[in-house]
């Protein structure tokens, strides 16, 4: 069998468009990207067995990070959520960045615990579809 070499969630990486260039939400801590199918029930009553098709697709990112309260990118994120604009993000695993989505961020949370690092929490809805960098 095979040695699997597994990639370390340290290599994976979320960058924000700041208006001047890509960067990365600072002391980021974690990355969570979900992809989503709805289904369809297209089953009748000809048959007791439940049929589906693929429905919409949707995608999602929650992002956890260290406050950095002058970072550029976490200012981009919060100016983006206080008007409602849509922001481009970027995934990068080990250095390479492979794709980018406008994203609308749909909530952002800073917590600041008795005695520990405060941290931010920002979870954002991909706006279409993910596209590779470069297409």
């Amino acid at each position: 069998m095979a040695e699997v070499d597994g990639l370390s969630g340290s290599d994976v990486v979320l960058y924000v468009d700041t208006g001047a260039m890509f960067e990365a939400v600072g002391s980021q801590r974690s990355a969570t990207f979900r992809e989503q199918t709805a289904e369809i029930d297209m089953s009748s009553k000809e048959s007791r067995s439940m049929r589906v098709k693929a429905g919409r697709y949707s995608a999602t990112v929650s992002l956890g990070a260290l406050y950095v309260p002058d970072d550029d990118a976490y200012l981009a994120l919060k100016e983006a959520h206080r008007a409602g604009d849509l922001i481009l993000i970027r995934r990068s695993e080990s250095g390479v960045e492979l794709e980018e989505a406008s994203a609308l961020i749909t909530s952002m949370q800073d917590d600041a615990p008795d005695a520990a690092p405060t941290t931010i929490a920002v979870e954002l809805r991909i706006d279409g579809d993910w596209a590779e960098v470069g297409s």
